[in-house]
């Protein structure tokens, strides 16, 4: 009786689990750069659709887009790894133009693809940003992740602010208020998680400073 007993309670004991393998970081790379050229050709169809056309014609979500794609690739910190992470946001979002360059040729619009297209030069800034903006928000120091997300707010409150005052009259202005929106929860976000004050005024030096250079480089672009 005992011995059934004490049979019964060995095999009450859980099975240790072996913890899932890690995924290669050569899968994790191929999983962004597919990502980005899919965005790239979503943008495209999405210009076509009314109720997408505004937020398909704006640079504040592809900087997002890049910035997860670049954490998707496991991104990290590092003498080396960061230069690295840097130029992956150059190319996911140099991808993500010949992903809309293909998919609006494909669907019979005239597009070029240069290196002269202010787009196209804009996305290495963007992009070197963005892997910056991906390995900070994995950064331990809370003050990174509080600087992290006070770019990331920048590039969007920024661009609201100039879709508002440049081209609401013809696009409406619902995207850019929700672009605001966002850019200010970000940046709340990163107020209310920074541990310290030296975190609180990285967040919102980074977030307003940010915005206005951003705002700036718009409103100088639009002046050519």
């Amino acid at each position: 009786m005992n011995a059934t007993l004490s049979a019964g309670a060995r095999s009450a004991v859980p099975t240790p689990v072996d913890p899932p393998a890690a995924v290669p970081a050569v899968v994790r790379v191929t999983i962004a750069l597919s990502g980005a050229f899919l965005a790239g050709v979503l943008t495209s169809f999405g210009q076509s659709v009314p109720a997408l056309a505004s937020v398909s014609n704006s640079a504040g979500p592809w900087f997002l887009v890049a910035a997860l794609l670049c954490l998707v690739a496991g991104v990290r910190g590092g003498r080396v790894a960061l230069p690295l992470a840097m130029v992956l946001g150059v190319v996911l979002l140099e991808l993500m133009h010949v992903g809309y360059w293909a998919a609006t040729v494909l669907r019979g619009f005239p597009d070029v693809l240069s290196i002269t297209n202010p787009w196209v030069l804009l996305g290495v800034p963007a992009g070197l940003l963005a892997g910056a903006v991906a390995v900070a928000v994995r950064s331990h120091d809370a003050r990174w992740r509080a600087g992290a997300l006070g770019v990331t707010a920048a590039v969007l409150v920024g661009e609201g602010i100039r879709g508002l005052l440049q081209v609401a009259a013809t696009t409406g202005s619902a995207t850019w208020v929700v672009e605001i929106v966002v850019g200010v929860l970000l940046l709340g976000i990163g107020v209310v998680g920074a541990r310290s004050a030296i975190g609180r005024v990285v967040a919102l030096g980074t977030g307003v400073v940010g915005t206005v250079a951003v705002l700036g480089a718009y409103l100088f672009l639009g002046g050519f």
